[in-house]
């Protein structure tokens, strides 16, 4: 099992992810959100990586969700803050969902054979299920306005690590090195990690405290969505909360 780590999705052209499967990460705060409303009971949610193609007629049951630079797009019903996506707000309805980062990585990973998505919330479960599939994966980290962003390599590290140690032939790029060099460097803990990162302290500044007490959150879920077809849904189809 080869598991590389692309530490921004601007190192990777979308027909390099061709035949393989890839897990995407954004911890501030796209897959956090997108993993909240699946616990919360949304039906589907499709990825767009421009607010041109969120353009579409929305309405009753299928929302619009996501941000421009941390904030809700005008005219949207939801941002992207996991705290706005409540059960009795979500549930039973379709998403049409774009972020700065996190939807443009599930966007470019399009030709993947799947693509599950994967926050501090479910990484246990992310790491079983990739121990089951024993197929090689290409891990992609959302990263913050094409660059690198530190929690979301961390994440990356300690989904690895929790892999390696269960396995002893995984095979990890040098990428995936420093990842796991970064998870156990800053990812002993979660919350100091959010509030110290660039994006975090961006978060706090624009009043987004509470999300990252709750993106901190560590296996409050068994969930992990999966994007296929340009459609993510539930790749089990049981709530598996734990919250």
């Amino acid at each position: 099992m080869i598991i590389n780590t692309i530490l921004s999705p601007a190192q990777a052209d979308e027909l390099s992810f061709s035949g393989k499967q890839s897990v995407v990460i954004d911890v501030l705060r796209a897959t956090t959100t997108i993993i909240t409303a699946f616990i919360h009971g949304i039906r589907q949610v499709t990825p767009v990586a421009s607010i041109a193609a969120n353009s579409a007629r929305a309405g009753g049951m299928i929302l619009k969700g996501g941000e421009r630079n941390m904030k809700r797009i005008d005219g949207f019903d939801l941002g992207n803050s996991p705290l706005e996506y409540e059960r009795e707000v979500v549930e039973g309805k379709s998403l049409i969902f774009q972020s700065t980062n996190g939807s443009k990585a599930m966007v470019k990973a399009k030709f993947s054979t799947r693509i599950l998505l994967c926050s501090f919330l479910n990484i246990d479960a992310v790491a079983k299920e990739l121990l089951a599939s024993n197929e090689d994966v290409d891990i992609i980290c959302s990263g913050n306005n094409g660059g690198f962003s530190l929690e979301d390599s961390v994440c990356a590290g300690r989904l690895i690590a929790e892999i390696a140690a269960q396995r002893k032939d995984v095979t990890v790029s040098d990428s995936s090195l420093a990842a796991l060099a970064l998870h156990r460097a800053f990812g002993t803990d979660t919350n100091r990690l959010l509030n110290e990162c660039e994006h975090g302290k961006l978060l706090k500044e624009n009043g987004f405290s509470d999300d990252l007490i709750y993106c901190a959150r560590l296996n409050t879920t068994d969930i992990i969505p999966v994007v296929k077809s340009g459609t993510i849904t539930l790749l089990h189809q049981e709530s598996g909360e734990r919250l």
